[in-house]
């Protein structure tokens, strides 16, 4: 028997506010917590120290000007992940040729469903030609457009203010990359990450959203998730399970339908130092 869920439709904010200073933001947490501040003057609270001094980690450039907002902290993707994922795409169209510098582009297209401040769209944009970046959030929009040029990689992403609920039906592309919101780091604490959880919409209805676009989907999702719900979600496509770990921890869980399941790691392979994936097939 399934579930009705009323969707919570989200709004992109007020685009004046992406005029604002990027690094003078106003916090949105009012806990009173501690916050420190970063030499290039941005102030955070303390509970996000820990990303920032894993800054080089999400963005070997960070020091050419890289901007993130609080939320971007935790929600950015590891670097050596994104690259990772961005080269398993393109090997779907381009198998033999895998190196960001020589291949034949084509006409390869990607949709970052929630681009945050660019990380992996960043990465796409290195490898495909075509990236469709959609955030809801204006500030971080332009901290992604703004960090794609500090990658001289600006020219191949078309950046789109708004909900990807709304535009997927419109979109067309070969590939999407889904990061639904998790929530904030709540997620940790739960020792198994009920995809129906998810903010606005559950995992399931995220993904047949990216399904109206193309049956090649990457989902990015905590590391606490269960790989069998993963699976069952869509029962009619491949599925490929990858662990992403890092430095021998767990960071995050990628998952790889339709074609792109074919593609990448059948036993476990070192993609960068100290980082190791083990895929579930």
């Amino acid at each position: 028997m399934s579930r009705k869920r009323k969707a919570n439709r989200r709004k992109p904010h007020d685009a004046q506010q992406a005029i604002e200073p990027l690094v003078k933001r106003p916090k949105s947490n009012d806990d009173g917590a501690e916050t420190f501040t970063t030499p290039q003057g941005q102030i955070l609270p303390l509970s996000l120290e820990k990303y920032w001094r894993r800054r080089h980690d999400f963005f070997h450039k960070y020091d050419e000007g890289i901007q993130i907002d609080e939320v971007g902290w935790y929600s950015v993707t590891h670097e050596v992940i994104a690259e990772d994922t961005a080269a398993r795409v393109a090997q779907l169209y381009s198998p033999k040729t895998v190196q960001s510098s020589e291949m034949d582009y084509g006409r390869l297209c990607v949709v970052d469903a929630f681009c945050g401040v660019g990380g992996n769209a960043i990465k796409f944009a290195t490898w495909c030609e075509h990236v469709i970046a959609i955030d809801i959030d204006p500030v971080r929009l332009e901290m992604a457009r703004h960090n794609a040029q500090v990658y001289g990689v600006a020219d191949r992403i078309e950046f789109i203010l708004g909900d990807f609920y709304e535009l997927a039906p419109m979109l067309k592309a070969d590939v999407v990359y889904l990061s639904p919101p998790w929530g904030g780091v709540s997620y940790i604490d739960a020792p198994v990450f009920d995809l129906d959880s998810l903010p606005f919409h559950t995992g399931r209805e995220w993904l047949d959203r990216a399904r109206l676009i193309s049956p090649n989907i990457v989902y990015y999702l905590p590391r606490n998730c269960d790989p069998h719900q993963l699976a069952g979600m869509y029962p009619s496509a491949s599925c490929n399970v990858e662990l992403n770990y890092i430095d021998g921890y767990l960071r995050a869980i990628t998952t790889y339908y339709g074609e792109l399941a074919g593609y990448g790691c059948t036993e476990p392979r070192t993609l960068a130092p100290m980082t190791l994936p083990i895929c579930i097939s």
